[in-house]
Parts: C-alpha cells; structure tokens; sequence
C-alpha cells in the first residue's frame, strides 16, 4: 500500500485497456491477413504476408512485385529475418520490369496494406 496525500489506499489495478499484443510480424509471400478486434468493437487488419506493394513513382501509384527486403532500419534482426515494418526498403519490380528500391511508409502491422515510396 501506499500513501497519497496523507490517504493509505491502494494504486489502480491493471486494466484491460492498458494491456497490449504480440506482434505480427509481416513477411514476403502469399498475401494474408488477420482481422483484430479493437477498443469499441472497431478492426483492424493485420497484414501477416504480401506480395505485392503500393509504390509512388515520380508521382504515380504502381502495384510492384516484392522482390525482397534490402534493410529494416528499425532492427538488424528484422533485415535477417526479412520483416517488413514502416521504413523498410525493398527491392521491388515495377510492371514494366525495372528493379528500384523503395521505402515503406505504412505500418502493416496495424493498416494491413504496404505503401512506399521510390528512393
């Protein structure tokens, strides 16, 4: 117990609001998602796997093929074990069949879709 303001009572206990999740980590392959329920009974779609990713070249949208992952700043780990989250560059194939790199600016972990842009 401790005292607040001269009161003996005791701190909150934990809620489940505050509680968090394991992570889905998103990978190179076959396009999969998950559905999580949220706070108020919204979604969330959590995109497990992708093959394909939304780039912005020189100000036009393509749908690229994912050819791999060149680095994940975020952890030297995630660039090992080819995990996909929001600053990752990958090595695309846009439709006319040059390679380019581009950086994702999605979290697809939370939006379920992976958005990039050329570098």
């Amino acid at each position: 117990m401790a005292i607040y303001h001269g009161n003996l009572k005791k701190p909150h206990k934990k809620r489940k609001a505050a509680m968090g999740r394991e992570t889905k980590n998103t990978v190179i392959g076959d396009k999969k998602l998950k559905k999580i329920r949220t706070r108020g009974g919204n979604e969330k779609l959590r995109l497990v796997a992708a093959k394909y990713a939304n780039v912005s070249v020189e100000g036009k949208s393509l749908n690229c093929e994912i050819l791999g992952l060149a680095t994940n700043p975020a952890n030297k780990d995630f660039t090992r074990r080819k995990i996909i989250t929001k600053g990752a560059v990958l090595t695309v194939k846009s439709p006319d069949g040059a390679e380019l790199n581009a950086r994702v600016t999605s979290r697809p972990g939370q939006s379920g879709v992976i958005n990039a842009v050329s570098e």
